[in-house]
Parts: C-alpha cells; sequence; structure tokens
C-alpha cells in the first residue's frame, strides 16, 4: 500500500474539514468578506404573526415548510406583511394546504383555519387544523407502447427479453403504494431512462395518465410510451488523441457495429478507456442524430503527458514511514508500451522496481515483464528478496486475470535462523467482484483464486546447529481469498476469509515470499506485521499453511456526516506448517473509518489476545 503525500494530505484533509464541521469556521477571508464587513447591517428579522398547524407530523413538517404563510412569518419589520396582505394569506392558505396534501396523496382533506386578532401588545394568532382523511392508493397500473419493442438479450441481472415486460417489472410505483406526486414522477422519469438506455435513446411519453377517485382513495395509472427506433451501434470517432495510438482506443470496445445500443455497454467502454492508463479523463457518448441502424460512437479523451513523475511521503502500520518515487512512461522508446517504475525507501522498507505493460492487444490482453528487488525488516528479521516476472493479464468490468512466469529469491536473516531460497514457477490469479463501489464497497462479493506450480531449492542455517540444512524439489501453491459486504438496518457488514496452502516435501526449498505468514493490517489486527507463523529455533518462519478471517461492522457516527463511520471487529487466524498444528489467535477491537473519494481511510485500535497488547492499525483502501 502506497501512500504519496498528496493523497495522505487530501485524506487528513478531509477527515479534519469533517471532524470540524467544515471550513467555515477557519480564518479565511476574500474580498467578498471585506464588502460584507462595509456593507450596512441588515435590519433584524422579527415574528409578525404566530402561527400553528395541527396535523399529523409528516405532514406538519410538509406545511411548515411550503406554505406561504409559515415562510412570510418571520420578516424584517420594514418588509413585513400586515392588514389586508395578511387577510390574503389566511384567505389563500386553505387551498394551497390541500395541494400540498395532495402531492402525499390526500385528496379529500379538510383544511380549516382560525385567525385571532393580536391582544395589547402580542401578535395575532393563526391557527391551521388539517383532518388528511383517508390516503389514496394506487389500485392498477397499465404501461403500454405505442408499438412493439425489439427483444433483448438477457444477462445475470436482468433476465428479460421482452423490454415492455421489463419496464412493467422494474415499475417502481407499485399497486396498494400509496399515490404521491414525488413517486409519480420518479417513476415516469425511471421508466423512460431505462428503456432509452437499453436501445431507444429517443424514446418518449405519448400520454401519462393517472385517474384518482378521492372517495374511494384508487388510483388508476395508465402510460404509454413511443420508442422510436432501436438504435444501433455504428463507427467509433475518437477525438483528443494525438501523443498516443488510436488502435489501444479501439481495442478497449467489447461491441460490434450493428449490435443493439445499451447506455451500460458504453459506460464500461468509458471505464476501461479511463482505467488503461493514458488518458486523464474520458467520455463515449452515442451520436443520436445519426442513423438509428448504426449510430456513431463519440469517444473523446484527454491525454496524460508522456512523462511524469511523483514523489511522495507515506505510512503504513506494517512497514512504518517511507518516502518514494514513482515514475510514467507512457511510451517506452515510442514503442506501445508503459512503464511504471517506483523506488521507496524508509527504516522498514526499501523497494526498486519497474513494470512494463503493452497498450491492450485484442479481448483486452495486455503482456507484461516485471523486476523488484526489495529488502524488508519485520518481526526481528531482515528479508533481502528479487522477483522477476514475463506474463500477460487481462482487466474486465468483472474479471480481471493474470498468468506469468516467475523466478525468485530471498534471503531471511535472523539472530537465530538463516534461509535463503530460489524457485522458478508458472502462475495463474484470478479475480471476480461483485460490488456496488469498488472503492468503498457495502454490498457484494469478491473472490480471489490463485494458484502456482514450480521448482525450488533452498538451504537454512540455525545458531544452535552446526552445519546447513539443503533441500530441493517441486511445489505448488494454491490461495483463495473471499469478501462480503452487506448493509442492514442502518449498519454495514463486512466479513472475509483467507486459505492457502503450499504443497512441498520442505519448506527450505521454497521462497520466504511463496510461503505464509499472518498478522498485521488486513491480516489479523492486534498482531504485528508478518508476527504469526511456524517457529523454527525461536524464529518466526513462512508456513506451508494459512488461515485468517475477520467480521466487521460499521455505523454512521451522524446522520449529517455519513461518511464517517465507527466500527467494531473480530480477526482470527494463523500461519503454520501443517493444519493439525494450525492455532488459531484473536485480535478485537475498535475504529474510526471515513469514506473518501479515493478510498477508505481506517483507523484501527486493536487488542492481540495472545500478545495482550493494543496496536493502532493505518491503512487506505481496500485490497482483494
Amino acid at each position: 500500500m502506497r501512500l504519496r503525500a498528496a493523497l495522505l494530505q487530501a485524506l487528513w484533509g478531509s477527515m479534519l474539514a469533517v471532524l470540524l464541521g467544515g471550513c467555515s469556521s477557519l480564518p479565511f477571508f476574500s474580498n467578498k468578506d471585506e464588502a460584507a464587513a462595509t456593507a450596512p447591517p441588515r435590519e433584524p428579522e422579527v415574528a409578525l404573526y404566530d402561527f400553528e398547524v395541527e396535523a399529523p407530523a409528516p405532514l406538519r413538517t410538509l406545511l411548515l415548510e411550503y406554505l406561504d404563510l409559515a415562510r412570510f412569518q418571520r420578516a424584517p419589520q420594514s418588509e413585513g406583511v400586515a392588514g389586508t396582505e395578511l387577510d390574503r394569506l389566511v384567505a389563500a392558505a386553505p387551498a394551497q394546504a390541500r395541494g400540498l396534501l395532495e402531492t402525499e396523496g390526500y385528496f379529500d382533506a379538510t383544511v380549516k383555519i382560525a385567525q385571532t386578532p393580536a391582544a395589547p401588545g402580542g401578535l395575532p394568532r393563526i391557527v391551521m387544523t388539517v383532518v388528511p382523511g383517508a390516503r389514496v392508493a394506487v389500485q392498477s397500473v397499465d404501461i403500454a407502447s405505442t408499438a412493439p419493442l425489439a427483444p433483448r438479450t438477457p444477462t445475470r441481472d436482468e433476465p428479460w427479453t421482452d423490454r415492455l415486460d421489463k419496464l412493467r417489472q422494474t415499475w417502481s410505483l407499485k399497486p396498494g403504494q400509496p399515490f404521491r406526486q414525488p413517486a409519480w414522477n420518479s417513476a415516469k422519469n425511471a421508466a423512460l431512462g431505462e428503456l432509452r438506455a437499453d436501445g431507444y435513446p429517443t424514446a418518449a411519453w405519448q400520454s401519462t395518465h393517472a385517474k384518482v377517485d378521492a372517495t374511494a382513495g384508487t388510483a388508476v395509472l395508465d402510460v404509454t410510451i413511443e420508442g422510436g427506433p432501436l438504435f444501433r451501434l455504428g463507427p467509433i470517432r475518437i477525438e483528443g488523441v494525438n501523443r498516443y495510438d488510436e488502435d489501444a482506443v479501439r481495442r478497449l470496445a467489447t461491441f460490434f457495429g450493428g449490435e443493439a445500443y445499451t447506455e451500460k455497454l458504453l459506460l464500461d467502454y468509458q471505464e476501461r478507456i479511463v482505467k488503461v492508463g493514458l488518458f486523464e479523463g474520458a467520455s463515449v457518448e452515442l451520436d443520436a442524430s445519426g442513423p438509428p441502424e448504426a449510430a456513431p460512437v463519440v469517444v473523446k479523451v484527454k491525454e496524460l503527458t508522456q512523462q511524469s513523475a511523483t514523489f511522495g511521503l507515506g505510512y503504513s502500520a506494517n512497514t512504518g514511514p517511507r518516502v518514494s518515487l514513482e515514475h510514467y512512461d507512457r511510451k517506452v522508446f515510442g514503442q506501445p508500451w508503459i512503464a511504471h517504475s517506483t523506488i521507496s525507501f524508509g527504516p522498514d522498507l526499501k523497494t526498486i522496481g519497474t513494470e512494463l505493460t503493452s497498450y491492450p492487444h485484442d479481448n483486452l490482453w495486455r503482456n507484461l515483464a516485471a523486476a523488484n528487488i526489495e529488502q524488508l525488516l519485520a518481526a526481528d528479521e531482515t528479508r533481502d528478496s528479487w522477483t522477476t516476472r514475463v506474463g500477460r493479464s487481462q482487466d474486465l468490468t468483472r474479471f480481471e486475470r493474470v498468468y506469468y512466469l516467475e523466478a525468485s529469491h530471498a534471503r531471511v536473516s535472523s539472530a537465530p535462523l538463516t534461509t535463503s531460497s530460489e524457485a522458478a514457477s508458472v502462475n495463474y490469479h484470478w479475480l471476480r467482484r461483485d460490488l456496488d463501489n469498488i472503492l468503498a464497497p457495502t454490498e457484494g462479493t469478491a473472490l480471489s483464486l490463485q494458484g502456482g506450480a514450480g521448482y525450488g531449492e533452498g538451504v537454512e542455517t540455525r545458531s544452535d546447529i552446526a552445519g546447513e540444512f539443503r533441500s530441493r524439489g517441486p511445489f505448488v501453491r494454491a490461495y483463495t481469498r473471499y469478501s462480503a459486504y452487506l448493509p442492514f438496518g442502518g449498519w454495514f457488514g463486512n466479513a472475509r476469509v483467507e486459505a492457502g496452502q503450499v504443497f512441498v516435501h520442505d519448506r527450505i526449498g521454497v521462497p520466504d515470499n511463496v510461503l505464509f505468514r499472518a498478522g498485521g493490517e488486513d491480516s489479523v489486527r492486534g498482531y504485528g506485521y508478518r508476527t504469526l507463523g511456524p517457529s523454527v529455533n525461536g524464529a518466526v518462519v513462512g508456513g506451508r499453511v494459512l488461515l485468517t478471517g475477520s467480521v466487521e461492522m460499521e455505523h454512521p457516527l451522524s446522520d449529517r456526516v455519513p461518511a464517517l463511520l465507527g466500527a467494531v471487529f473480530v480477526d482470527a487466524g494463523n500461519a503454520a506448517d501443517r493444519w493439525n498444528e494450525m492455532r488459531p489467535v484473536f485480535g478485537y477491537g475498535v475504529g474510526l473509518h471515513y469514506r473518501s473519494p479515493v478510498g477508505p481511510l481506517r483507523l484501527d485500535l486493536a487488542y492481540g489476545q495472545d500478545e495482550r497488547r493494543l496496536r493502532l492499525h493505518v491503512s487506505v483502501g481496500i485490497a482483494f
């Protein structure tokens, strides 16, 4: 997890603004402030009459917010209403109140108003009494089309083939629900927007009728839609590409000419363009003025510079503070490749590495090559390691796939033990996300599967035994992680479980970064980073099996700032050499989380039950 200075500053600034209730109390001044200081003071507002509404609580709030009598109750004395103007407002108030009540489904309301002249030294008193009567409910809904709509291809999320049937099933104002004007407008807008996004961008309502029977308390809804022509996708027109390859943008499209238009197809295309790493922003729209049988798709992009560098200051509860430098070259030696190089330096973690990825090819596959050198100080030991890999990756809307060949080396040194291992392996990673929001999910699931096979060789030296222990041979590695998110009753729940195993005769022959350890943020909170695992000669080493899990509950701390949440959690797990040696340890605690636009900021105070001590964990973002 890399925390750039700008990102950290933005996140902490956001939290500070939230905790302080905004910036209005800070001593910032402008020309407007100076003008306000020299302007004459406003005349104080005074109550011109007493106004009361006797009605059920929700309706009382509605009337007090929108009635003219309520809005003009307080005003500067020189601008206030009095005499004949007040009488006019009183006379108009019952009709205005009935109109407001009808928007909430009360078409047979009784509204009475009484006005009492002002007593000596007092104010006139006006009392409105409301008996709302029975609320009108929707009796039936009829949705029709002036012409047949083309059938659609069903999906897992939308299993409809008939577009009109889909509108009927997803219509939000259903029979039995109260008939409210806002709900009626919302249902019409949603249905029309749904059809426009599903092949008919020029669709419009031919007629919409709501027949209300106030006596019976029923409303019959009748709407007819005029779909117009079904639009099909035509040629892609790209604007704004000067520095990079236009074909890289075209290859990101997953649709073909002649395919029926859907808004989701274009939004997914737009998201892939932004994620490719060449553009600062992008928009993808259908040109509905073009021929319906081949409407142009207009892509507008804003390119990033070819070269960019970022200096950062960061902190991680796992690896401590660091400074970092990142560099991007988005057209390496004029070729369609992106180079991302990083240097990070801290007391506990030092890394240098580079990754090359090609522009997208057919089916969104990209070639990749990477190399990394790292020194990590954790759990009273030093790990010096390097890795190189070559492979291909595919990043789709819901799925990510990576397969690669890797060569790796790791040397782990501590007072009681030193191990050194090398390995070559072939690996495959697969990830599926079904989340409402990737940065700050509140509902859905994510599943990661990893597998690898290779051959390794290693040597181990112990301080208590003379000589060396050597091992070599094949190994197989399997790992899975599952995360689930579920909102309920004002709370946000999430759970995680991860498990892994390395099938090998002797762990000495496998590099440390292939084996498993637990502890720290995103593992078992309440314990130090990489401090959980099997012990050899008093030193923690990588284990062949891993099992951890977590359950967490979050709740907004106030309605005013819903992005600031309190949390309680329980973590458990460990790493071991064999499943029968697995001894899970527990950590539990409380946290303060903030859902920022760039990902969640988490401050967690956890108690490690076995260590009997508290640890503070700080993290930004989520991991899958």
